[in-house]
């Protein structure tokens, strides 16, 4: 699955990272304790779904090599968190979706979680 594709299907926006768009996304990963997300066997390709908006998020991706981050409920990164993920090159999107309805939607469109 392309993350533009992704992108659409959950209305989301693209607060940074425009040119890694097109993107393979493979697993979903949807967290808000970054220690169940070190604690996961993380695939490449995996995307991370969360209503934590912090720069522990951001760390956490850098660590795992995540490929991409969207933020749920409306909330959005704040700059310094945008700049962090700009220097290690992931996508941050937001959406006004809750968790469970994009999560849903993402395995609507086959995407299947980690663990």
């Amino acid at each position: 699955m392309i993350l533009v594709q992704i992108i659409e299907e959950v209305q989301a926006q693209i607060i940074c990272g425009n040119h890694l768009i097109n993107r393979e996304i493979d697993v979903t990963c949807a967290a808000d304790l970054m220690s169940d997300v070190l604690a996961c066997d993380i695939e490449p390709n995996t995307l991370l779904v969360t209503s934590l908006a912090n720069s522990q998020v951001i760390r956490t991706a850098e660590m795992v090599e995540l490929s991409a981050i969207i933020f749920v409920r409306g909330k959005k990164p704040n700059q310094q968190m945008v700049e962090m993920a700009e220097d290690f090159g992931v996508p941050l999107l937001c959406t006004k979706e809750n968790m469970f309805n994009t999560c849903g939607k993402l395995y609507k469109l086959g995407l299947n979680g980690c663990w």
